[in-house]
Formats: structure tokens, sequence, C-alpha cells
């Protein structure tokens, strides 16, 4: 008999598993695809052409799951992109963000803009490093009851407090914008040049289907701050091999601490006795053992798919039926004959904006339109581009002289309006967003020698991303901190004992960070050694 079964071995479900077993714990992963890393996994989507599949950029990975896991040591390699923005404009404008320049570049459009960034950034990361000391901290959970526990969580909280308590008064407005206010509503109180509040409004709408101007998009556009690359913050790059080359390394260290993992094997249902998890049967009806489960699913395909329903509390069920999924994604990668060569950047030679994220949205305006366009129509007309071309920092991922790029492309609706299928129009979508990219570079849709398409349905049923949610449920306030992903239940329990949650629908919430997995593995240690203890004579 297993001590602990993990559900899923995305790279959160390879983390919590390394570190149980680490501790001593007997651990199987049962993954449903043939191979290891949930969406960051990197394949061959054409011969001779391979790419970071859904998950495609490398920040938010926490350096102390980096560092204890050992992964440099099983091949992992990151290397920061040159720059970390492109805009291409109208004609010959354009705006770099990242470097030594981006003062520079900024002053091209605003000099009044110029002069406020350095304020700006030194405020947005006093806000992100207080977050940060959060991320690998389990959330203070709303209990009822067990006053001894109470009292714990009031620590926590009391904890937490003090540290937004030294901020001081002008950096906790800031805080108190950034959890409540549009990304939108926060930049316009910034900046005035539309280029500079679109770079940086971006990030307010990555994974989110909203709009720009949607209270609590300011929040987004901070969870985006909160990583790092080589031990520099803000920074953003690339894992040498594609994202899988992280997962891969994540497997390799569990497997090194004695992590049996299963490919191709599909969970039917989880086994409940007596209100207690006892194991899982899977799909082809085998029923393995355990003293714990831990899901590295999304919360809506735990509860609501593996759990028979009367084992759940009725109001706990209705609730995880409103858990808001759908992040407006359609994911595409392409293979390319030669780098764009942008109208406002002339150029097919190798250059530190093709080594950039390249994105596709002029402003604000735009984005909020994108938005509409999708709630109405089913995907934006103007749709939001990000390119990012990966073979200019790793030749491994195409033949000499050839590309592969990553096109993560925004609003597009989850469900299509009048009962439609994204079967029916995914060909229509990926044209669209090809044609999008070459009104700024006349060459690219001629260049695309081989694409794979991802539209929400395909991440659904490929990654079991909800609704193409690439972060297990929205981040809006109530689906964050003590409620991600419901009140009470924080710390990443449910309401089952020894049914554990470890994925992206935990706190912190989305991207490759590996810190959801990290946390439920102490809580689960925790119950262990308490079990342990009563044990004892």
């Amino acid at each position: 008999m297993h001590d602990v079964i993990v559900i899923g071995g995305g790279h959160n479900g390879l983390v919590c598993s390394a570190y149980l077993a680490m501790a001593g714990l007997k651990v199987i992963v049962l993954e449903q695809r043939p191979v290891a890393g949930g969406a960051a996994v990197t394949e061959e989507f054409s011969p001779g052409f391979s790419n970071s599949v859904a998950a495609y950029t490398v920040s938010l990975l926490n350096p102390k799951v980096i560092r204890e896991l050992d992964l440099a040591a099983y091949g992992l390699r990151i290397v920061e992109r040159p720059i970390a923005n492109f805009l291409p404009l109208d004609g010959s404008r354009f705006l770099k963000i990242g470097g030594d320049r981006t003062k520079q570049e900024v002053a091209k459009f605003s000099p009044r803009d110029a002069d406020r960034l350095d304020d700006y950034q030194k405020r947005l990361e006093a806000v992100a490093e207080v977050l940060r000391t959060v991320v690998l901290e389990s959330p203070p959970n709303v209990v009822a009851g067990a006053p001894f526990t109470a009292i714990a969580e009031l620590f926590k909280l009391g904890k937490t407090a003090n540290r937004v308590r030294a901020l001081g008064l002008e950096l906790q407005r800031d805080l108190l914008d950034l959890f409540t206010a549009s990304a939108g509503d926060f930049l316009d109180g910034w900046f005035e040049s539309a280029p500079i509040k679109a770079a940086f409004g971006f990030d307010g709408i990555v994974g989110n289907y909203a709009s720009p101007y949607a209270p609590g998009s300011a929040y987004v556009l901070l969870h985006h701050c909160f990583g790092e690359v080589n031990g520099r913050k803000g920074v953003w790059g690339h894992a040498i091999g594609g994202m899988g080359a992280i997962t891969q390394a994540m497997a390799k260290a569990a497997s090194r601490h004695g992590v049996d993992i299963r490919l191709s094997t599909p969970v039917r249902r989880v086994l409940v006795e007596n209100n207690r998890t006892v194991g899982v049967e899977t799909k082809d009806g085998e029923m393995i053992r355990a003293a714990a489960v831990a899901a590295a699913i999304n919360p809506k395909l735990l509860y609501l798919h593996l759990v028979d329903p009367p084992a759940l509390p009725d109001r706990f069920r209705q609730r995880m039926q409103m858990w808001r999924c759908g992040s407006g994604t359609f994911r595409m990668n392409v293979a390319l004959a030669e780098l764009p060569d942008f109208s406002a950047l002339p150029g097919r030679a190798p250059a530190e904006h093709h080594a950039s994220g390249i994105i596709i949205a002029p402003s604000l305006a735009y984005m909020e339109q994108a938005y509409f366009d999708a709630r109405s129509l089913g995907w934006s007309r103007r749709p939001i581009v990000e390119l990012v071309i990966p073979s200019t920092l790793d030749d491994t991922l195409a033949p000499p002289g050839q590309h592969v790029a990553s096109l993560f492309c925004q609003h597009v609706a989850p469900e299509l309006p009048d009962g439609a299928s994204w079967d029916d129009h995914r060909e229509t979508v990926a044209d669209l967003m090809i044609e999008t990219v070459d009104r700024y570079a006349p060459n690219f849709r001629h260049s695309v020698l081989a694409r794979q398409i991802l539209s929400p349905l395909d991440l659904e049923r490929t990654f079991g991303l909800v609704g193409g949610d690439i972060f297990h449920g929205a981040l809006d306030l109530r689906q964050l901190f003590s409620a991600r992903p419901m009140l009470g239940h924080a710390d990443y329990r449910g309401p089952i004992q020894g049914l554990y949650l470890c994925a992206s629908g935990a706190h912190p919430g989305g991207g490759v960070t590996g810190a959801p997995g990290h946390n439920a593995a102490r809580e689960i240690l925790r119950d262990f050694r308490r079990r342990r203890a009563r044990r004892l004579p």
C-alpha cells in the first residue's frame, strides 16, 4: 500500500510527489497522458520542429523549488530574454521594454512617463516582494469551531498583516489598488501614453478573460511580477529544450527519490470510506489503496467528476459548481521558414526583439474591444497575440536557419455562443491569428510551414484545463488567497479526510510555479506526522 497517490503528473503533481518522497513517504503519481508534465511539455509538432506545447515561458518557477529539487542536476538550464517585450506599432513606431534602455524607449512617446517609470517599478516591486513571501506559505484558513485551530490561523493572519503594515501607508494604498482596481485604471493613474500602458497592461489580461478595465485585473498584472530568472527578479526567460525540460527534470528528481510515475493511467474516481479517502480507481478498473490522495488537477475535475456526490457536503459541491474557469486563451505553435520581418523594425536576421515577448496589442482600448468582441461574437476580430520565438535562444528546437514560434492568443470565448463547437471554428480562428501577426510582419503568413492549434476545447481535452483556463480558476478576489479554492479549504485540504489539492486551483494560483505542490506537500507531511504521533505509546 502506498502512503500517497498523486493524481496528475503536471509540474505541481511532480513537485508535491518529490517533496513527499524526500520525506520518506511511498508515493505513486498517476498521469493520464503518455508523458509527464501536464501543460508544461515539449513535443515535436512537425518533423524537425519541437516547441513548448501549452505553457511557453519561464519566470514564476519558484527558486526554492529549483534549488531543493536540484533541477539543474537533472538538466534544467534557463536563459534570459535579452529584452522583456517588443510592441510593434503602426508605421515605423515601436516600443521595447527591458534591458537598460526602457526609459529611453518610453521617452519616445512621453517624457513624463519616462520620468515616472522608476517610481512605478520601485513601488510595484515593493508590493510584489511582500506577496512573494506568502507564495510558499499556506494562507490563513477560515475555520468554524476548533478553537486551537482558529488560534493558529489567527497567528498566520497576524504574520501577514505585519508584512503589509511594514509597507507603510503609501504602499498599502498601492496594494489595495492592485487587489481591487482594474489594470487599466491603475495604469491610467500612472501613465499617459498608450504604448507603455499596453506593454504593462498585457500582464493584466494574460489568462484573464476580462477587459483590462475589469475590477481586480490589476492583481493579475501583479501576479506576473512575482517571478525571477537565475536570481534576477522580474525577468522572463526560456528553458533550453522547452518547458518540458522543467517537468522532465522534476520527474527525474521525483523518481530519484523513489516516486513511482505511471503514465497513460487516467483516474476514474477517488475511493471514499467513512468520510476518508482510501485510494483511487483507475479507468481500467484497478483499485490502488493509499492513506492519502493529492490531486494535481483543476478542483472542478476533482470534486465534480472524481468524487461521488454523496461523499461531499451539498453546499461545498454547489459552490464548486460556481468555481469560475475560462481564460479566453487560444494557443498555437508554428514552424517558420524565417524570422518575422516587422514593418516597424525591418530585418529577418536574428535581433533582440525577435527573442523577446512580442505583443500585438497597441493599446488598452484595443484589448478592451477584443474582450467585447469575444463576449458577443465568440472571438476577437482584432485579437491580442503574444508571439514568442524560443528558437532564437535555443537552436535545438528547429532545423538550422528555421524557427518555431508560440502564439498565445487572447481573447476567445471558452464556450462559443449558440452552442457552436470550437471543432468547427478552430481553423478559421487560427487563420485570423496568423493574419493578425502578418499585419505587423508582412512575411509572417508565407513563412509558416506547419502549425499546431489548441482551442479552449483542445486545451481542456488534452490537458484538463477546464474552459482552456491556464490558471485552473480565475485569479479574482473571490478565488484568491484564503478563498482559493474556497473559504475553509485554503490549506490544501478538502472536506474529505485524506484528500488534498496540490494544483494551481490552490494558493497561490496559476503559472508554472511549483508553489501549490510545494505547499500541499508540507501540509500532507504535517498530517502524517500528527497521525504517527497519535500512534506512539
